[in-house]
């Protein structure tokens, strides 16, 4: 015999908005987030905001719209809250490409450098560091490190090439990169300019040095909002994920921000896909079942901790 089931549809943004009090939870969500999760968060920002808003909380219940590493970070400098993240397959190409197996090593054959480490990194990796830091505050970070200290900069060798241009300090470079960020076209970005004369480029600087070299201002996210909220013209190439353009959009509507273009025709690449892999069913679904959970152990979470609230400290 065959039943038919027929589905109640849910009122996602309801239902996680009676979640959020009942749990008394804040949702914390990053700038690369679908655009109706960055509508119904407590608070959305890069990921130095998102650590500093995580660690300033007062609820109980941190729900981390983003990937992995922030959500462990959070737990990080929350042991005692309740860490959710929807997906826990949402991770960073970057983070992945930077094991602590392969790093330890990489570590202890260079004593004499001091290991600044992007926040875009798992908690193993962090805790083998000195420092971290984000984008928005690694140069000022290393122009706060002695002249004759040597450094080791991972895992993103194409921001790591940008701070040593930017400070002038020569240092070691892990080799990784961000997935989205090398995707871009630079012949199509200079077709898209020649078509859009007064359009300003704006990138991340994780792009690649070649397409870094095409821009009008570089900055971290948070920096490319702030820019062109405060900027005179009106027309922007944005060379980031795509999600920023929500807040872009949101922030000077007048304005028209076109996404850069890409190598391949048939994919979205100038989206993450781990950030993509939260839904609004599974931020609800994440809050009614309160998991899946950020658990670390604690020697871990310790080892972790110092680096982060060196960063805290220095920007």
């Amino acid at each position: 015999m065959i039943f038919n089931k027929t589905e109640l549809a849910i009122d996602y943004q309801a239902e996680i908005i009676k979640l959020k009090e009942d749990l008394n939870a804040v949702i914390l969500a990053h700038y690369y987030q679908q655009p109706e999760i960055q509508d119904i968060a407590d608070f959305v920002g890069d990921s130095l905001e998102l650590s500093r808003k995580a660690k300033s909380t007062n609820a109980e219940v941190i729900v981390f719209a983003g990937v992995h590493f922030m959500a462990e970070t959070a737990k990080i400098l929350n042991p005692e809250k309740t860490v959710l993240l929807p997906d826990l397959e949402a991770g960073c190409s970057l983070a992945e490409g930077c094991k602590k197996e392969d790093f330890e090593p990489f570590v202890k054959s260079h004593p004499d450098h001091i290991v600044i480490t992007y926040i875009n990194s798992t908690a193993e990796v962090k805790a083998l560091s000195d420092i971290i830091c984000t984008s928005s505050n690694a140069e000022k970070i290393i122009r706060q490190i002695p002249e004759n200290q040597k450094i080791i900069f991972a895992p993103d060798k194409n921001l790591g090439k940008y701070l040593i241009k930017k400070t002038g300090r020569e240092m070691l470079l892990w080799e990784g990169s961000c997935i989205v960020h090398e995707t871009f076209s630079e012949r199509k970005i200079i077709d898209l300019k020649v078509r859009n004369p007064k359009a300003k480029v704006i990138a991340h600087p994780e792009c690649e040095e070649r397409i870094l070299f095409l821009a009008d201002f570089i900055g971290s996210t948070s920096k490319l909002l702030q820019f062109v909220k405060e900027d005179s013209n009106d027309t922007y190439i944005v060379l980031t994920e795509t999600g920023i353009l929500h807040q872009m959009k949101k922030a000077v509507p007048e304005k028209t921000f076109i996404p850069a273009p890409v190598n391949d025709e048939t994919c979205s690449c100038n989206e993450c896909p781990y950030m993509k892999l939260n839904t609004m069913e599974k931020l609800y679904l994440c809050m009614k079942n309160r998991f899946p959970e950020i658990i670390i152990g604690q020697e871990l979470r310790l080892k972790a901790l110092k680096p982060i609230e060196k960063m805290l400290e220095m920007s």
